[in-house]
């Protein structure tokens, strides 16, 4: 990035009734950042009611308001927006319930700063001494979902479900994200294919909020089923060929696998008995197969189509949050 432009940067803090812990967030963001000329505090409630949206204001931040609890997805969706609107150069993600520490903020931002990275993301278990404390359900769970992202996208990453963010403005205009529920693993995926620059930087981070529970995992088996669908609508619309020539070849391979072992046990006795139900179930694997692998060509295709529009929306969006000079 050239510091020797006017540098902005929006800290966006989604919020859900943490009247508890929003003013410790925003009293404790660095008022003077090496490479920073401007900032701004955005913050969305999602919902709240309890003061968490007067007080935001009180303290001077800009307050969008969700009339309804829309997700933490939605909230993130809804910052990214209006920190273009803000003219935003680099936007920081931090949630609102004390989990991260507000002060590692010139940290985070400083692979941004040097032009090294298009997003930086807190990491809590890349460094050994700064592993935080958390149930052994959710360790489980970070493990789990971190093996499949990473076999996904090809990657190394230690931690993909912390929410401690930097966004460049051009990852901002790039990223495009549907889900409600979540974000975090969407937004590591969706970045990834696009070819943007991502860093992870261990930070000192609560393992549990101090004040109330998890928005998002309130129920863990509730929160996996979730996720699982949400990974694998991101995977089906950039990834289809792989995604349904891989079901088309376990489908018709076990078609195959019994068709020939039909075919061996009718080279030895001459008839198909006692297997005669096998013939149907090989055809119907076979053919199914082949309908799966007919899907993701098509899918294919589809994908082709949504890379043109991607670039195209990455256009209008650049057009209608153009920067003005002042």
């Amino acid at each position: 990035m050239d510091n020797s432009q006017k540098t902005k940067l929006c800290i966006v803090i989604p919020a859900l009734n943490e009247a508890a812990t929003i003013k410790q967030v925003i009293t404790n963001i660095p008022q003077n950042i090496t490479g920073v000329s401007m900032q701004e505090v955005i913050v969305i409630d999602d919902g709240s009611t309890d003061e968490t949206a007067a007080i935001a204001k009180e303290l001077g931040a800009f307050v969008v308001i969700h009339n309804q609890n829309r997700g933490v997805g939605a909230a993130f969706r809804t910052g990214i927006q209006e920190s273009l609107r803000h003219h935003a150069d680099i936007i920081v993600h931090i949630d609102g319930d004390g989990q991260f520490n507000s002060k590692d903020i010139p940290v985070l931002i400083s692979p941004i700063l040097d032009g090294t990275s298009d997003i930086v993301t807190c990491t809590r278990f890349s460094d050994p001494k700064k592993y935080p404390k958390m149930p052994t359900i959710k360790k489980i769970g970070n493990r789990i979902v971190r093996y499949i992202v990473n076999r996904a996208v090809n990657t190394k990453f230690t931690d993909v479900s912390c929410g401690f963010r930097a966004y460049n403005r051009e990852a901002a205009l790039r990223l495009t994200l549907f889900s409600s529920f979540t974000y975090t693993h969407e937004v590591i995926l969706d970045a990834v294919l696009k070819g943007l620059r991502i860093k992870e930087i261990p930070l000192d981070v609560r393992g549990e909020r101090e004040v109330g529970k998890s928005r998002v995992a309130k129920n863990i088996f509730v929160y996996g089923v979730r996720w699982l669908a949400i990974f694998f609508r991101t995977l089906r619309d950039s990834s289809p060929f792989q995604v349904f020539g891989v079901l088309a070849t376990l489908t018709s391979g076990a078609g195959i696998i019994i068709g020939i072992f039909l075919f061996i046990h009718w080279l030895q006795t001459g008839q198909t008995f006692p297997y005669r139900s096998l013939v149907t179930v090989s055809a119907v694997f076979i053919l199914l197969g082949t309908f799966l692998m007919t899907i993701a060509l098509l899918a294919d295709m589809l994908r082709r189509q949504r890379i043109l529009i991607e670039e195209l929306l990455y256009h209008a969006r650049k057009e209608t949050y153009k920067k003005i000079d002042e």
